[in-house]
């Protein structure tokens, strides 16, 4: 090794020299840098001169930007169709909900056995002539006279589900008339097989009586509280 002379400049006195990377650590710095270069490149509209790229590195790099725009895409079409979905379910509740039949009233005679028979609805009392309204919206099936409920109201639901309105002492709509929630159905009577003024309710699924109280409770209506969850309200009894 030849001796450096104390003539020669020294040209590394006080610096500190770097160390140069082995080859593997540049290549890989190297190739990185190129990649990202390319990307930027290809978002641009202007690829690298076609000598200093390799065809299949560009076909890797825009099968990768279409992958990733397809994917955002499909996102955000999914997140479309769930907002969509929501203000569906949305829309159809505020336009069809499920109402108490009236207010004011004084819960009496649940669904249940009552002597030796099954009562097969719920009793509200409340004054002769208090209007009482449609629970849920759909088709008169009955108005008139109706046995033991007196002046009667049969309203049929789209879900297949019926209302049975008794003892009325008058029917205010027609057989075969469409009614909403909230409609007008009649006023509260003592007709038919009745020990007082009051709305005798019964609700029908499949054919067979249901208690009206938790399949109400089901829809968001509490007859017992008197309340509808649509609204909030609380009317106290």
């Amino acid at each position: 090794m030849r001796q450096r002379l104390s003539s020669e400049p020294d040209r590394y006195r006080g610096r500190r020299r770097v160390p140069t990377p082995p080859r593997s650590r540049y290549a890989a710095v190297v190739t990185t840098a190129f990649v990202g270069a390319g990307i930027v490149a290809l978002g641009a509209n202007a690829l690298p001169d076609a000598k200093s790229v390799s065809p299949s590195v560009l076909d890797e790099l825009r099968q990768a930007s279409v992958a990733g725009q397809d994917a955002a895409a499909r996102a955000d079409s999914a997140d479309r169709a769930n907002r969509d979905e929501r203000s569906t379910d949305s829309d159809a509740t505020e336009q069809d909900p499920w109402l108490l039949p009236l207010h004011g009233y004084d819960f009496k005679a649940p669904y249940g056995m009552r002597w030796g028979k099954l009562h097969t609805g719920i009793d509200l009392v409340a004054p002769e002539g208090t209007p009482y309204k449609a629970i849920h919206a759909g088709t008169v099936t009955k108005a008139g006279w109706f046995g033991g409920y007196g002046y009667a109201v049969i309203v049929k639901h789209s879900d297949g589900s019926e209302a049975i309105y008794g003892h009325s002492s008058v029917v205010t709509v027609k057989e075969g008339q469409e009614v909403k929630a909230g409609d007008q159905l009649g006023l509260v009577g003592n007709t038919g097989h009745s020990y007082g003024s009051h709305l005798h309710l019964e609700v029908h699924v499949n054919g067979q009586p249901r208690d009206p109280v938790p399949f109400l409770q089901d829809h968001g209506v509490d007859i017992k509280l008197e309340t509808e969850a649509i609204y909030a309200d609380v009317v106290p009894s």
